[in-house]
């Protein structure tokens, strides 16, 4: 069956090789895929909408976080959404592991269900980025109080009324902390569930993973 409750969010920048494969196997589960494209120099945004998804565009690039909150306001203005699902543009998320979370929400009454890579042993991050993404749990604890395995985890599933308090600021890597932060302090329930993420030749070939790392410790500096 095709969900009609759920709205798949995905910040895109600069995936135009992929991003139409990943909207085209969504859409076999989800009747609705946003994607906002965050001012992509290449052909993104015209794959993304020969693919099928719904376009939000932002004229330049303004940071993954500013396109999540595009994304959330461009949902919960769609009266019947009932959740959203974040997923990355890349490949790297599992469509199962999505509807598995939405069905932990569903069964449990959960509000937020956060993916973790760190819940078992499926995925093999590598040495630094292990390193760099434990880290940022670290961190991200200490900010918010919570106990999360994985901060920086794209896959997330969040309810209406949690995402209704979520106001992004932070625009760059630093959001996923602010977003921990925005949904711990709604005091709904929320639970982490285990996934794999798959990092494929392509995502190696950009570089990634030790780009992103990077980014992590940078933005934890700053803030």
């Amino acid at each position: 069956m095709i969900d009609e409750s759920a709205w798949v969010v995905i910040p895109l920048y600069n995936e135009g090789t992929v991003i139409g494969g990943v909207i085209r196997d969504l859409l076999q589960h989800f009747s609705h895929v946003v994607c906002v494209d965050d001012g992509s120099s290449d052909d993104s945004a015209a794959a993304a909408r020969a693919a099928g998804a719904l376009l939000v565009q932002h004229p330049i690039n303004l940071g993954q976080g500013a396109a999540l909150q595009t994304g959330f306001e461009f949902a919960l203005g769609q009266p019947r959404c009932e959740y959203v699902v974040t997923f990355d543009a890349d490949g790297q998320h599992r469509i199962e592991d999505a509807l598995q979370m939405l069905e932990v929400a569903r069964r449990d009454d959960i509000a937020i269900v956060f993916g973790s890579r760190f819940l078992d042993k499926r995925t093999n991050p590598g040495l630094i980025k292990r390193i760099v993404l434990k880290t940022a749990v670290w961190v991200t604890n200490m900010t918010t109080g919570m106990h999360l395995t994985d901060a920086h985890n794209g896959l997330r599933v969040i309810r209406r009324d949690a995402l209704s308090q979520v106001d992004l600021k932070q625009d760059r890597m630093a959001h996923a902390t602010e977003i921990v932060i925005a949904l711990g302090s709604t005091g709904l329930p929320w639970r982490e569930h285990p996934v794999e993420l798959l990092y494929t030749d392509y995502s190696k070939g950009k570089g990634q993973s030790v780009l992103n790392s990077i980014n992590i410790l940078v933005d934890l500096v700053v803030r």
